[in-house]
């Protein structure tokens, strides 16, 4: 399985000098198979680059969105497979209590927030609630999708192919409620999801210090997604969603005291451009 990163920033893009080597697209992220088969997690500014990457090699593609915030959907109406009519695109994610995925997808896929309606393409998208499948596949790929703690219908995903594993938690908010954290392991949400995986790419989104003033937004700190990748036994940790006001340089001091901390995990520093290969023997990074 090979993970690319195309988006690591959240909430809104933020390119610039200051943040070329993290990147400064939001949420999107590659998954491709041994077989060749290719997820693509959230669309977030960087799915736009990713279509042009894939569009001549793939006949069929499936997106995965954790949930319908702008920073995680705005790139999706310039992902180029939407208009060949020759690629079956598919798209799954949460709908809320009253709209389908569709309905409240073409909200955004029309005038006056966006000049193409979803019903215009050229060739319909397939589009999936996954809140009431739980469970299920797309080629080699099994997929459990399940409600994490974030505002609105959010979902995180667990993805398991060629004997290796991957919980994706971009935005995701553990430690709500909790006096101590992680606590008491039944009361922390998406602990199912991540437990034991090859790899988690877990949302980062503040310092120690800046959370106390975002409580119920949503996000974790990266201390708390250190305890939160501790107490699910993961191989790896790899930072996500990277607050917009943090430069590379606040992002490097940011990493180098949560790997002081000397997790039992291997940590990863989630830049756009990077691609981590794991199989059940040998794993690179680069």
């Amino acid at each position: 399985m090979r993970i690319t990163l195309w988006g690591t920033r959240g909430s809104l893009a933020s390119p610039g000098p200051e943040t070329t080597r993290y990147g400064g697209n939001t949420s999107c992220v590659e998954v491709r198979a041994a077989d060749g088969t290719v997820l693509v997690l959230d669309a977030g500014t960087g799915i736009r680059r990713l279509g042009d990457a894939i569009v001549d090699q793939i006949q069929r593609v499936d997106v995965l969105l954790t949930h319908l915030h702008m920073d995680h959907i705005q790139g999706l109406g310039f992902f180029e497979p939407l208009f060949r009519p020759s690629v079956d695109v598919r798209i799954w994610g949460p709908s809320s209590t009253t709209l389908d995925l569709r309905t409240r997808l073409s909200r955004y896929l029309s005038p006056p927030l966006f000049p193409v309606r979803l019903r215009d393409l050229p060739r319909q998208p397939v589009l999936q609630d996954v809140v009431s499948l739980g469970r299920f596949e797309v080629g080699p790929f099994a997929i459990q999708a399940e409600l994490v703690c974030h505002p609105g219908p959010t979902v995180g995903y667990r993805i398991e192919a060629d004997g290796v594993s991957l919980a994706y938690l971009p935005d995701h908010e553990p430690a709500l409620g909790l006096e101590e954290f992680p606590g008491d392991r039944d009361y922390v949400p998406g602990l199912g999801l991540a437990e034991g995986v090859d790899l988690l790419i877990h949302d980062t989104m503040f310092s120690a210090e800046e959370y106390p003033r975002h409580i119920g937004w949503g996000h974790s700190s990266l201390p708390q997604a250190v305890a939160f990748a501790d107490a699910a036994g993961v191989k790896r940790l790899m930072t996500f969603h990277h607050n917009p006001s943090h430069n590379d340089e606040q992002l490097d001091r940011l990493f180098a005291d949560a790997a002081a901390s000397s997790p039992r995990f291997e940590l990863l520093r989630g830049a756009e451009g990077v691609s981590v290969e794991l199989s059940a023997s040998t794993t690179r990074y680069a």
